[in-house]
């Protein structure tokens, strides 16, 4: 999977599936990046929005310490999580990293 450690956190590579029923990690995806559905829907930011709180839970982080670095308007994104190590990230995702 796409992690990249930078000196004050971890780059994901991340592709997202809108309108799903549920908000889960499903899992790689092709290219390397992780897949993940989330319920809301691509417009008006909503969907990104849903993955930035669903990213927030999962690593224990403040909203505020991830960032779309790119892809904002596509389904395939970098995430910046700031203040964890690709150590961390990766004993959080388990199975799928």
């Amino acid at each position: 999977m796409e992690i990249e450690e930078r000196e004050d956190g971890v780059v994901l590579g991340v592709l997202v599936q809108p309108c799903s029923s549920i908000t889960e990690i499903v899992g790689p995806a092709e290219g390397g990046a992780l897949k993940i559905r989330v319920t809301a829907p691509p417009r008006e930011g909503k969907a990104n929005q849903e993955l930035i709180k669903f990213l927030s839970k999962l690593f224990g982080v403040a909203k505020s310490r991830i960032a779309i670095l790119s892809g904002e308007s596509s389904r395939r994104k970098r995430i910046f999580i700031s203040g964890i190590s690709s150590a961390e990230a990766k004993e959080i995702l388990g199975d799928y990293s």
